[in-house]
Formats: C-alpha cells, structure tokens, sequence
C-alpha cells in the first residue's frame, strides 16, 4: 500500500499529494514514488503543510541540489531560499517579484542551463488573485497537426529576461521542441514572457510561427489553475510545464519561499 495518495487535478497536468506531512524525514520507497508522481503529472502540490525553511531545503534536496537562486535577495540565514514577496519592511523590499502580473513562462529559460525543478511555498496569500497557472507542453505537442510537429522539430529559439542586465553576454538559445531527458516525452518550449525569437527563420517568418505556438501552448485545453492557501507546497518540472501568476492587489501580502533545482536531468 502506497504511503500517501495521489488525486489529479482533472486538467492537462497537476495532482494532489495526500497523508505526507513534509516535516518529516522520508524513506527512499517514498521518495521513488513522489518522483513517479511528479514524473506523471508535472506539478504536485500538498497542502496544510507547516515547514521551515530547513524543511523545505531537505524536501527539495530529494529531487537535486537546491542551489540560490541568480537574482540578488537581501541576506538570509539560508541561501537557498529566494523569498517571492511584495512585501516591503524598514522601507525596503523582503522579497522579489512585486505583485504584478508575470506572463507564462518556463523557469531561468534566459540561461544557457535553465531551472529543472520548482518548489514553492505559501506563507501569506492575498484574499483575491496571485494564483499560478500551469500549462502542460506535453498535451500542446500532442495536440499539433502532425505537418507542424515535422516542421519546428529541430528549431531553435532565443530566450532572454525583460530585464537585460539578468540574460548572459551570448545569446541562450534552447530547442523549439524539447525531449524530456527522464520520460522521453516531447515538449513545445517556448514561453510569451522570455521567449524572444526563433533564430533559425527569418524574423517575420519566425514572429508569426511563434505567436501561433504560443496562443496554442496556453490555450485553455492544456493549463491548470491552483488556488493557493496557506501551508500549500507545489513542486513542478520546468523541463515540461510553465507557469503564469494572475496580478493581486499590492495592498494585499503575499509571502512565498522558493527553492531552484538545476540539473535534475536536464535535457
């Protein structure tokens, strides 16, 4: 009998994980079977946690090495915590990120090796908005006409941050369709917020072939909605899923902890 129980969301990707209270160590029996489940549905999430910042580090460091995150934070007693947070105490911003709106997108695909696995968890949410969507590129690849598939097979795009001083000298290019490196399965990887051109199409050409795989990679078919509460943790797996936060009213706080896996199986 499994440890715990695992209830999908219903959607394109996500599912519940129930009867594991992630302040406790666990056993590697466990550990394979939350991998499986992960594997499956691309985002977990489990609620009415109440972990610390070590807890949090000691989960994630089932999945990979939970590194710092690349953008400057204020100092912190544990470096791989990246706190997400609009929050502002003595003037000055605990967190980052703010409470605007952040398009969908497939976590540090601006660098040359992007983010694997995601953890986020829930301290503080505001009454209404600040929820996260997740979108499934395994169901949008499938969902293609076969022609298409053929045709952006061995494309590249270039990815890079609004925020020009976070993206490298080099221009990061990934393929336009990934292979997941642990399923086999294949991805749309491209994103509206950091997904700047196709590098191998005329940019005409390439502008209007990118704007039709994204309407199609975020139509409503393929993305899943979570609601957060407090005590929520969610994992998800930037390699085939990304994600879009909804904007919130910056009266409202809303604290998050975020841990960053790199190299879980990249591909």
């Amino acid at each position: 009998m499994d440890p715990f129980e695992v209830i999908p969301t219903g959607g394109a990707l996500g599912a519940e994980v129930r009867g594991l209270d992630l302040r406790n160590e666990l056993d590697a029996v466990t550990v394979r079977l939350v991998r499986g489940a992960f594997l499956d549905h691309g985002v977990l999430y489990f609620r009415d946690q109440r972990i610390s910042q070590a807890d949090l580090v000691r989960f994630t460091r089932y999945f990979g090495d939970p590194v710092p995150h690349v953008r400057p934070q204020p100092d912190r007693p544990i470096k791989e915590i990246f706190v997400i947070s609009n929050v502002t105490e003595d003037g000055k911003p605990i967190g980052a990120l703010g409470s605007e709106e952040i398009p969908f997108h497939s976590d540090l695909s601006y660098l040359p090796e992007p983010g694997t696995i995601s953890m986020l968890y829930a301290l503080e949410i505001p009454d209404k908005g600040g929820e996260t969507m997740w979108a499934s590129g395994y169901a949008a690849y499938e969902a293609l006409d076969p022609d298409l598939k053929q045709n952006i097979d061995r494309l590249h795009a270039v990815h890079r941050h609004p925020i020009d001083a976070l993206n490298t000298p080099e221009p990061t290019m990934h393929p336009v369709v990934r292979t997941h490196p642990e399923t086999g399965r294949k991805v749309i990887y491209v994103s509206p917020h950091l997904t700047h051109h196709i590098a191998d199409l005329a940019r005409k050409e390439g502008k209007v072939l990118l704007e039709e795989l994204i309407a199609h990679a975020i139509d409503g078919r393929f993305v899943w909605k979570h609601q957060w509460r407090v005590g929520d943790l969610v994992m998800w797996d930037n390699r085939c899923t990304m994600h879009r936060r909804t904007p919130f009213d910056d009266r409202q706080r809303r604290v998050m902890w975020r841990t960053q896996v790199f190299g879980a199986g990249t591909g």
